[in-house]
């Protein structure tokens, strides 16, 4: 049997004895393809909406005909166009379907989920390329072109959407409630619902008067307390006040902390390397790998370094493994327990914890059970950035993430970047079928972002039910990646332009730099800006053969070359570019992503702030553990896991 989903998303495919060829041609469309490329490799096709039923028709009668299937089953928005299917057809069934992108909701026969805003939404999406939708309309990237401030603007001309997808889409928020939630966020209503708590990390960076409550009470003294504890550290550590045991100061500061603890300030703290220059080098142990932490304390030494333990129970096992460590290398030479009061702060909530590590109760650096750990480079858990960077520059990170705050808070839907960011991601990962979404900053200091931003989305949205316990219907957070440009252009752009995947993409980009070396930032601009061209334009197999032509090439031989050298273009991106990369703007783009994120949650009522799949990862690992320490043949678990025990069990 053939399945042949065309057009609106992954649709559904009866199973009758287990053996079926499930195509998927939802994508081909919006990447410029047609059925008669995809079988020929020959010329495009533009089809009308006219044209769209018989092209449905004559496709699947060649499909079948080509894998001599028995009938063919169209699901997506394909049914609609029929009200009777053709001989050899026939329609999906939702209770026995391949789960999808999209699920064939469109399928007059399919069970719409209870509820389920997302209906429909494929049927608006471009039936044109990207080109002719740019020359056809002078005025759509001005249309879909965001400024926030003076020093951040978001271009999303180049994405496969037009004003009807766009009306949609607000739509589609509004309707989920995502400004409800929204306001219910800066409340501190307790919106993460399985662990009752309020999501306040917009509290960190309130530069405002205005109070913000938890459980009735007023969070902001306590948070600028806080802060004014990381301020008094930075700069006793940065002036050289903060002294060692033997009286030296402080040169290196190692920060033991594994996912938020770790991934954010590391992150951050390389974006702002041009603001670091005078202050104590900053070293990210994460890994319960022992190499890490020896690499790192090899060049080290136990009189001039720092640690901060960052963990919020104080009992994380990669923290606290490296942790006691760090604390038996800083003691076989500095042979004294009191000595650890100099040389240890930690950041935690854990007193009792903390104080039997050795570490004094004035050097213990809170936060809250409402700040969730991929949130948290805000708070306490941002020491190292301030001792780093220093205290001012980090109350500028924290006033440029209070500024996106105050334009997501405020800002209309359609005004809105992290809102708009948000249901482009829905549109690609929920309608569209793409399976991942790649971060490209053209900003070698942003080099780190792409592995905070899988943290931060894919720890928030990896969900496969809603806030009520119930199954989600379409796919939710798509994979992420990425590398910085132009490092990324001779890895794996390549599959990204004539690629077979469907795969979103944000570039960023700074106007200025820091480093003025030559021609250099030009040439990397210049790059940015191409990619994104290059991706939304392609080239046809007519350009490409009179380009072949003009070389002087025979007529066999551009028959030969030219299929490989064919760009179908209509990939998607936005560009996000800025001013300069400085802490305020770093604030802000990190805050334009966490509400990114949070609209996506929104939208598809999951709960952005938990992350059971963690915990449940931190279960099996201890009872691996203590197997791997006791004697004979393991027995407890599965055969394959009893095997991978023993075989490491032999030293």
């Amino acid at each position: 049997m053939l399945f042949l989903g065309l057009g609106s998303g992954l649709g559904t495919a009866l199973v009758d004895d287990g053996r079926v060829i499930a195509l998927e041609l939802a994508h081909f469309p919006y990447l410029g393809q047609t059925l008669e490329d995809i079988l020929g490799q020959r010329g495009l096709i533009a089809l009308g909406e006219d044209k769209w039923r018989e092209a449905v028709i004559a496709g699947a009668k060649l499909l079948r005909a080509a894998c001599a299937a028995e009938y063919v089953v169209l699901g997506g928005g394909n049914v609609r166009l029929f009200k009777d299917l053709p001989e050899g057809f026939r329609r999906g069934h939702n209770d026995r379907a391949f789960e999808g992108g999209f699920r064939a909701w469109n399928s007059p026969d399919v069970a719409e989920p209870s509820g389920s805003p997302l209906k429909s939404l494929a049927s608006f999406a471009p039936r044109e390329h990207l080109r002719a939708l740019f020359e056809k309309d002078p005025g759509r990237a001005e249309r879909f072109f965001l400024k926030v401030g003076g020093d951040l603007y978001v271009d999303y001309s180049k994405n496969l959407i037009t004003a009807d997808s766009m009306t949609a889409l607000f739509e589609l928020a509004r309707k989920t409630g995502v400004e409800s939630l929204r306001d219910q966020m800066f409340s501190g209503a307790p919106i993460n619902n399985t662990e009752h708590r309020a999501v306040l990390h917009v509290a960190l960076r309130n530069r405002s008067t205005r109070p913000i409550y938890a459980n009735g009470r007023d969070v902001m003294p306590d948070v600028r307390a806080a802060l004014d504890h990381i301020r008094t550290c930075a700069e006793s550590v940065r002036s050289g006040r903060w002294l060692g045991y033997s009286g030296l100061r402080i040169t290196d500061v190692v920060n033991l902390g594994i996912g938020g603890s770790d991934l954010g300030p590391a992150m951050v703290t390389d974006a702002m390397a041009p603001y670091t220059q005078d202050g104590p080098r900053t070293h990210f142990v994460s890994n319960v790998d022992g190499a890490h932490l020896a690499d790192t304390l090899r060049s080290l030494h136990p009189a001039t370094t720092l640690f901060t333990v960052a963990s919020k129970t104080f009992t994380t096992q990669e923290t606290m493994a490296n942790a006691r460590s760090a604390r038996e290398w800083f003691l076989t030479r500095a042979r004294d327990e009191s000595a650890i009061a100099r040389h240890f702060v930690a950041i935690s909530t854990n007193a009792a914890e903390v104080q039997a590590f050795g570490i004094a109760p004035d050097n213990m650096f809170v936060f809250w059970d409402w700040v969730g750990g991929r949130y948290s480079l805000w708070s306490s858990i941002g020491l190292p950035i301030a001792i780093a960077a220093g205290y001012g520059h980090f109350e500028q990170i924290l006033d440029g993430a209070h500024e996106m705050d105050e334009h997501f808070r405020t800002a209309p839907l359609e005004q809105n970047a992290p809102i708009v960011l948000g249901l482009l991601g829905v549109w690609y990962a929920s309608v569209l079928g793409a399976e991942s979404h790649a971060v490209l900053p053209y900003e070698h200091h942003l080099w780190r972002l792409p592995a905070y931003l899988q943290q931060l989305e894919m720890e928030s949205n990896g969900k496969r039910v809603d806030r009520d316990g119930h199954a989600v219907a379409v796919q939710t957070s798509p994979i992420i990646w990425g590398e910085p440009g132009t490092n990324g252009q001779h890895a794996f752009f390549q599959l990204l332009h004539q690629g077979t995947r469907l795969v979103s993409t944000d570039f960023l980009v700074g106007i200025e730099t820091h480093d003025r070396l030559g021609d250099h930032h030009r040439l990397l601009v210049a790059h940015c800006i191409a990619q994104t061209e290059a991706l939304m334009r392609g080239k046809t197999e007519a350009e490409v053969r009179a380009e072949l032509a003009e070389k002087g090439l025979s007529p066999d031989a551009i028959d030969q070359l030219a299929p490989h050298k064919v760009f179908p273009g209509n990939r998607p991106s936005t560009t996000i570019m800025y001013r300069t990369l400085g802490p305020r703007t770093i604030g802000k783009l990190l805050a334009l992503y966490e509400h990114r994120v949070f609209t996506m949650g929104a939208i598809w009522n999951i709960n952005s702030f938990d992350q059971w799949g963690v915990e449940l990862g931190k279960q099996f690992a201890g009872a691996v553990a203590s197997d791997l320490g006791a004697a004979g043949p393991t027995t407890g678990h599965d055969a394959s896991t009893n095997r991978l025990i023993d075989l490491a069990k032999t030293r």
